[in-house]
């Protein structure tokens, strides 16, 4: 059985032989030259794509360090906050000090974070825009219209134009009182309509 294949294999590249013997010069060239053009087309391609990746290593490298350092960020103003909600601290020279070393840290640590390409994102009186906020809850206010930030529950943060951490917010709505006193008024508006058609 082998011998059977090795002659068939033998026979195929006599006619590819053949076929290549009828192909005139012409196309012989062309045919080589698709061949070198959709290979130096690939070439590039694959140029391009290691120059991209390396842009955004080089501009996105630090993207999971940028990450975990928010995280130390948040845990300093939850010391803060719990430093100064400690009723045996209160109006104390210890908890005044301590609150100024935490902010200096707190300060130093957002500096380095900007000469790096890290922002917080401006979120309060902003309207509410999902690829950088999420909402959280929502706050009755009449004062505002519906959908802008009115509280900041943890900052969030862009590096350069990727978002690190959406801002934890919450939005205004209007209160449930206004909608009442507008359904109210438009149905008495309604009944004094229909009395005076009859």
């Amino acid at each position: 059985p082998k011998e059977v294949n090795e002659s068939k294999d033998s026979d195929n590249t006599s006619e590819n032989k053949d076929i290549e013997k009828d192909i005139e010069p012409e196309d012989k060239i062309k045919e080589l030259e698709d061949k070198l053009a959709r290979a130096y087309a690939e070439i590039e391609n694959q140029r391009r794509r290691f120059e991209k990746e390396k842009e955004e290593a080089f501009d996105y490298g630090g993207f999971s360090l940028a990450k975990e350092t928010l995280n130390l960020i948040d845990n300093l103003e939850r010391s803060k906050f719990a430093l100064e909600s400690d009723e045996k601290l209160k109006n104390s020279e210890t908890l005044k000090k301590t609150v100024e070393h935490l902010n200096v840290i707190q300060k130093d640590m957002i500096s380095i974070l900007k000469k790096n390409n890290i922002e917080e994102i401006k979120s309060i009186d902003q309207k509410l825009d999902p690829n950088l906020h999420q909402a959280m809850m929502e706050v009755e206010d009449d004062k505002k219209e519906p959908g802008i930030v009115v509280q900041e529950i943890q900052k969030g943060f862009m590096m350069k134009d990727r978002l690190l951490r959406p801002s934890l917010v919450a939005v205004s709505k209007k209160s449930h009182k206004k909608d009442e006193n507008l359904k109210q008024n438009q149905k008495s508006e309604e009944n004094q309509s229909k009395s005076n058609e009859n």
